[in-house]
């Protein structure tokens, strides 16, 4: 008998799921799920596919049924902290934060304190459980070392309808960034497979065999001897995108220590003058409010220290 702390949906394969596997598959199918949530939903035996416990590794056929019940989310039990935040937009289902470089989003290994979600709830802020326990609120993610916008959900209902504009790309997320090198290009996009790459996990790299597509666009604002700043808009939204796309293009993002490369180590000591981090900023972020579908568009001015890094680099 289904409980009555817990959601089932149940989920009937088409002939393009075929092959896929199952916890990949569900990440798709629920709105505002990972992958990982998704398998450790499937360890906890919670997933039936065509009447019998799934395990994370199975691969759907097409029209195979699946039955998955989803326990009803307890708050989270995360300790609130007293950090400053700036907000620039809030009401009854959204805020919009605009993150300082060297914060880290949520919860995770090696950073369980001192996080935007940490923040948000010493603010007192009700948030979203839909994206798990250890990531209340959060609709998408801007790693460390990058700063601006980044919207978090208050409640489940806001969450899945934000979650929804993510995949349809109708939630628009713009950056600058400033690359090493001088782009011959104006303008363009860049078009490749993202994945992890295949042999150190904690990074992705381009990866035509069993990367996702991703797609980058792009404009030139600046040029300079040997450095370009550039307008970049998110068409997709892979972990670390726009900073594998500057790398695979030749233009590694001033100051990012993981994609830089060989032309970055050239630049190296220049980096560390200029920039104690990857010159990257979220500065425009636009989206459908979840509640009453008007188009909100917000901006971030560029931080102090990419002002600087563009004052020295025209000088």
């Amino acid at each position: 008998m289904k409980s009555t702390s817990e959601t089932i949906k149940e989920i009937t394969t088409g002939p393009a799921d075929a092959g896929q596997r199952i916890d990949v598959l569900l990440s798709r199918y629920l709105d505002g799920w990972t992958r990982s949530r998704a398998a450790k939903l499937i360890s906890e035996g919670l997933v039936l596919m065509d009447g019998k416990t799934a395990r994370a590794g199975n691969k759907v056929k097409a029209g195979s049924k699946l039955t998955v019940r989803i326990p009803e989310a307890k708050p989270a039990s995360l300790e609130p902290e007293a950090i400053p935040l700036r907000i620039v937009y809030e009401d009854d289902c959204v805020i919009v934060v605009d993150k300082p470089p060297g914060m880290v989003v949520h919860p995770s290994a090696g950073h369980s304190t001192g996080t935007l979600v940490h923040a948000l709830l010493h603010h007192g802020r009700s948030l979203s459980t839909t994206g798990g326990l250890e990531r209340p609120g959060i609709v998408h993610r801007l790693d460390k070392d990058t700063s601006g916008l980044l919207i978090v959900a208050k409640d489940e209902q806001s969450h899945l309808a934000l979650c929804r504009q993510l995949k349809e790309r109708t939630l628009k997320r713009s950056y600058y960034a400033v690359v090493h090198g001088t782009f011959k290009e104006d303008s363009g996009t860049i078009e490749t497979e993202i994945g992890r790459h295949p042999t150190d996990r904690k990074k992705m790299w381009i990866n035509p065999k069993r990367g996702r597509m991703a797609a980058t666009g792009f404009e030139v604002v600046e040029r300079h001897p040997g450095f370009t700043l550039c307008r970049l808009s998110l068409k997709t939204g892979r972990t670390h995108q726009i900073r594998v796309h500057m790398a695979c293009k030749g233009h590694p993002v001033v100051g990012d220590s993981v994609y830089g490369g060989k032309k970055k180590e050239r630049h190296k000591g220049v980096d560390r003058l200029l920039i104690g981090r990857q010159a990257l900023h979220a500065y425009k972020l636009g989206f459908l409010h979840p509640r009453d579908g008007r188009y909100l568009e917000l901006e971030s001015p560029l931080p102090e220290d990419i002002v600087a890094l563009l004052e020295k680099i025209r000088n």
